[in-house]
């Protein structure tokens, strides 16, 4: 959970240029590789990304650039190119950011009602963040069942070792 602003949009704002550097690898041709029948492809993972990134920050009565896109808690269908999908993607972070301007360290520990529960905005906040990283987990393991280079995130991915002309690790 946050209890500081600074910590939460220096973590935000890193992680954004994460998931933005991993939509920018996948092909548009790529974006219908699912893992497995009736499981999500690459494009409703990424759309999905842009869905919690509107949809949660809206039980703290933020207004987050997409909002129309939204029936219920869950948007539209998505789009048919990763830029459309980037591109809205990188509206409703700069928008999220945009809204908690004003926020005090204070303000996150106001709560809110989210899915029939009480939460903390420090917590709410922290779930948004920690959920995005395990749906782009999941869309590296597709990209790499696609034949696409997976990105670098915390680390070298294999390939990317080379950069510090060094050996990937033995598997």
């Amino acid at each position: 959970m946050f209890r500081r602003m600074d910590d939460f949009i220096a973590a935000w704002q890193l992680e954004a240029a994460k998931t933005l550097n991993l939509l920018d690898g996948i092909p548009d041709a790529a974006l219908d590789r699912v893992v497995a029948p009736g499981f999500r492809d690459l494009r409703r993972l990424g759309w999905h990304l842009v869905e919690s990134l509107i949809e949660m920050p809206g039980h703290m009565g933020l207004a987050i650039e997409g909002a129309h896109l939204l029936e219920g808690m869950f948007i539209t269908d998505p789009p048919n190119t990763t830029r459309e999908i980037r591109d809205a993607y990188h509206a409703a972070s700069a928008s999220l950011l945009e809204g908690i301007q004003g926020w005090s360290d204070a303000d996150l520990e106001r709560e809110d009602e989210l899915y029939g529960e009480r939460w903390m905005r420090g917590q709410t906040l922290f779930v948004l963040l920690t959920h995005q990283t395990h749906h782009r987990g999941q869309m590296t393991v597709l990209m790499r069942q696609a034949g696409l280079r997976a990105p670098d995130v915390y680390g070298p991915a294999k390939e990317g070792w080379a950069a510090y002309n060094m050996a990937a690790p033995k598997v």
